[in-house]
């Protein structure tokens, strides 16, 4: 195997040489632009690794990489319209730059190049990716109706939450590790432990972005610091608090999540308080170490080199540790 640095640098270089230029602009332009934008390129990478991890070259999987992040960029584009986002890695989101109606149609032909990178690979192998493909991206926008459903829900439980991250986030972690295992055709029992090692690694990403979205740099986070206190989104921080809370502080967290002030940053501010005060902010980064540590028990069954589970073990406990 080879380093991270090495897939990322290629993954990098990939997406660089893709090229949307075709007509009409307004349609591929927004595809050129969101891709150029980068960011963690987190999934791609792991299709890469995986495919290297049951030894299969990783430039075979290349075409599923680019698959994954394509879909994972079309979720985001229609997410930002959905919560009306102004920023998406630091920059103006697609419906900010364009219009709503470029973001969704855009975002709609984004699905579909996904699945033509699938005919790169033969019959058996296209099958299993396409098949994989389509389980993952229903659940994908399973979760975020839930995400939707949410919002307007004041009984939303711990487990709700955690189901509701798994299929938003979680099933692309896994699917894109699991589709690096399809390429290299490898037994069904590494590709279903390497998919739930993703998923498990996917469930601790989703609470670390969690809690950047309250706590990280907003020079570093790429996104609007405390936009899910302004959407009044009921995250695993937000359920915590409500779970440690006085009576009075949980009287207080419900009112400041039931209001929409004109300036946010009074708001942000208190609401960040009751999570430090109440002990949620503590119990949110112990859960994304009980994920993680989950992903690494998955790891150990695998009949792999004791290198490449350090290889992987390393980009898990990154993940973990990243602050953007």
């Amino acid at each position: 195997m080879h380093t991270i640095s090495h897939y990322q640098e290629l993954v990098s270089a990939h997406f660089k040489a893709l090229s949307f230029d075709k007509e009409p602009k307004n349609l591929y332009e927004p595809i050129q632009y969101i891709l150029s934008l980068g960011g963690k390129r987190l999934r791609p990478v792991l299709t890469l690794m995986a495919t290297e991890v049951f030894d299969a070259d990783c430039k075979k999987a290349l075409s599923a990489a680019t698959a994954v992040e394509v879909f994972h960029n079309f979720s985001l584009i229609h997410d930002d319209i959905m919560d009306d986002a102004p920023l998406r890695r630091g920059n103006e989101t697609v419906h900010e730059k364009w219009n709503i109606n470029t973001g969704i149609l855009s975002g709609d032909a984004m699905l579909i190049l996904a699945y033509q990178f699938f005919e790169n690979y033969e019959p058996k192998v296209f099958r299993e990716l396409a098949k994989l493909f389509s389980k993952t991206a229903l659940e994908v926008c399973e979760g975020q109706q839930y995400d939707v459903d949410f919002e307007t829900r004041d009984d939303v439980t711990i487990a709700e939450y955690l189901k509701m991250i798994e299929y938003k986030t979680a099933v692309l972690v896994g699917a894109a590790m699991k589709m690096g295992a399809i390429v290299a055709e490898t037994s069904e029992e590494h590709a279903n432990l390497i998919y739930d090692f993703g998923l498990n690694l996917g469930l601790a990403f989703q609470l670390q972005d969690d809690y950047l979205d309250a706590f990280g740099n907003p020079e570093t986070f790429g996104k609007q610091v405390g936009g899910d206190i302004i959407e009044n989104k009921k995250t695993y921080l937000y359920l915590k608090a409500l779970e440690f809370a006085s009576a009075d502080k949980k009287e207080q967290l419900l009112h400041l999540f039931s209001i929409q002030p004109n300036d946010n940053r009074d708001k942000i501010a208190s609401v960040k308080e009751i999570f430090n005060q109440t002990g949620a902010s503590k119990a949110t980064q112990t859960a994304i170490a009980e994920f993680t540590s989950k992903a690494f028990a998955k790891l150990e069954k695998m009949q792999i080199g004791d290198d490449k589970k350090e290889i992987l073990k390393a980009f898990g406990e990154n993940l973990m540790n990243r602050n953007v």
